[in-house]
C-alpha cells in the first residue's frame, strides 16, 4: 500500500469526527447511494414492465400473416399446405378480420370482428387461452360467438344471449349493401389486454365469410415460427416460395411503433436518472474543496517534509474515489436487493397506505415486475465511476497548489 493510498484512508476515517465536513461527506456518500441504487432498481423495473408488456402483446398476435396483393387469399387451402411444409413454420391458422357493428338489446358497439377456425386458430395466437365463461366452441350451424370480458360487459350479455352484427358487403352489382347476422354467445374470454377484451369478437371462419362477402376468400393466413426474432426472415422466405402476388407482415412490423415507444421510454428514464448520479458527483466536489481547504495545514506539513505536489495530489484523488467507490458499492448492492424483492416491497406500501399504484381495471399490469440486466447494472457502475474520477480531479489538483508559506504564516 502506498503512503499517499495510506493517508487517504486516515483521512476518510478522521472526516468522521470533524462536524460538519463529516456531516457533508456523508450527505454526499448517500446522495451517491440513492442515486445508483434508484437507477438500478427503475432500469430493472422497466425492462421488467418491457418484458411483460412485449410477452402480452406477442401472445394476443401471431408471429406474422401472409395476405395477397388485395389483402385477401382465395385459394388458402392449397397456400396453407405449402406454409406448412416449411421446416421453420409451427402452425398456421386462416382469419377473415374486419370491422362491423354489434347490437344487443341494450347496447351498440363498433368492434373488429374475426373469423378463425377454432381447431387452428389457438395453435397461432393466445387470446383464446383464457375462457371465463362458456366454452371455446364456434358451431357454424348456430352461429355462435366468442366476445371479449370487457365487450361482454358493454353489450350487457352473458352466455347464451343473442347479438347481431351488421357489416357493409358489396354485391353482385359491387354496391355497398348492409348484411346483418345474429349469433348466440358461446364463450367469454380474457385476453389480458383490453383493447382486445374490448373490442374483439370471434365468430367461426365461414360465418364472417358470409357477413363480409368474401365468398371462399379470407383475408389472410397467420404463422407461428420456430424462431421468433427470425420472423422476417421466414416471412420472406415462405412468400418467396409462394409467388409474387402475395406478401408477409411480420410481428415487428405489426408493433413496430409500440416497440419503438418502449425503447424511446427507457432511454429517456435513463438520461433522466443519470442526472441525479450527476449530482450526486457534484457534491462529492464541494465536499472535497471543503476537506482540502480543512485540511490545509496537514498539506502544508506534508510539504515540509518532502512531500511533491503530485503525491499531495494523489492524497486527496485517492479519497475522492474512495468515497465514490463505497457509495456505488453499497448503492449497487440496494438496488439489486430492491429490484429482487420490488413487488413485496410496493405490496407492503399499498397496504399501508390503503391505495393501489395500478389498478387492474385501469392499466394493462396491474404489479410490479422486475428484471434485472448485466448490461445495464455495468453500465451504470461504470458511468458513476467515471463522474466520481471526473469529480475527484479539481479538488486534488487544487490541493496540489496550496501555497504553503501563506498557510504556515497563518498557523
Amino acid at each position: 500500500m502506498s503512503v499517499e493510498f495510506h493517508i487517504s484512508n486516515k483521512y476518510l476515517r478522521s472526516s468522521r469526527k470533524k462536524g460538519f465536513v463529516s456531516f457533508i461527506s456523508g450527505v454526499s456518500m448517500v446522495g451517491l447511494i440513492l442515486a445508483v441504487m434508484s437507477l438500478i432498481t427503475v432500469m430493472s423495473v422497466m425492462n421488467g414492465f418491457h418484458e411483460e408488456l412485449t410477452n402480452r402483446v406477442l401472445n394476443t398476435i401471431s408471429h406474422s400473416y401472409i395476405t395477397g396483393s388485395d389483402d385477401t387469399l382465395e385459394n388458402w387451402g392449397d397456400l396453407q399446405k405449402k406454409i406448412d411444409s416449411q421446416d421453420s413454420v409451427l402452425a398456421s391458422s386462416p382469419f377473415v378480420e374486419d370491422f362491423a357493428l354489434m347490437t344487443s338489446k341494450s347496447a351498440s358497439q363498433g368492434v373488429s370482428i374475426r373469423g378463425i377456425l377454432i381447431d387452428q386458430e389457438p395453435s397461432t395466437s393466445a387470446l383464446l387461452d383464457d375462457i371465463k365463461y362458456g366454452s371455446l366452441s364456434l358451431n357454424e350451424d348456430e352461429s355462435s360467438v366468442l366476445l371479449g370480458v370487457g365487450l361482454a360487459t358493454l353489450m350487457g350479455t352473458g352466455i347464451g344471449d343473442k347479438i347481431t352484427l351488421i357489416a357493409p358487403a358489396r354485391n353482385s352489382l359491387g354496391t355497398l349493401v348492409p348484411i346483418s347476422q345474429t349469433f348466440s354467445v358461446s364463450g367469454i374470454f380474457n385476453a389480458g389486454l383490453n383493447d382486445y377484451n374490448n373490442g374483439l369478437a370471434f365468430i367461426h371462419l365461414y360465418d364472417a365469410q358470409d357477413l363480409f362477402g368474401l365468398g371462399n376468400k379470407v383475408s389472410g393466413i397467420r404463422l407461428k415460427v420456430n424462431d421468433l426474432f427470425e420472423a422476417n426472415a421466414i416471412t420472406d422466405k415462405v412468400v418467396g416460395s409462394l409467388g409474387d402476388e402475395y406478401y408477409g407482415v411480420d410481428w415487428m412490423q405489426q408493433q413496430k411503433h409500440f416497440i419503438r415507444a418502449l425503447n424511446l421510454e427507457k432511454q429517456m428514464i435513463a438520461i433522466i436518472l443519470s442526472l441525479i448520479i450527476a449530482v450526486a458527483a457534484f457534491n462529492i466536489v464541494s465536499m472535497m474543496v471543503m476537506v482540502v481547504t480543512d485540511k490545509k495545514s496537514d498539506i502544508a506539513i506534508l510539504r515540509t517534509i518532502g512531500m511533491t505536489p503530485r503525491r499531495i495530489v494523489k492524497i486527496f484523488f485517492y479519497q475522492g474515489i474512495s468515497i465514490g467507490l463505497i457509495g456505488i458499492t453499497v448503492g449497487t448492492g440496494l438496488g439489486l436487493l430492491l429490484a429482487l424483492n420490488i413487488e413485496s416491497v410496493i405490496s407492503g406500501i399499498e397496504s399501508i397506505i390503503g391505495f393501489q399504484f395500478f389498478p387492474k381495471d385501469v392499466f394493462y399490469i396491474n404489479r410490479f415486475p422486475s428484471k434485472i440486466l448485466l448490461s445495464d447494472v455495468l453500465s451504470i457502475v461504470f458511468g458513476a465511476f467515471i463522474l466520481v474520477i471526473l469529480a475527484s480531479i479539481y479538488p486534488a489538483r487544487r490541493a496540489g497548489k496550496v501555497n504553503i508559506s501563506e498557510v504556515l504564516r497563518h498557523e
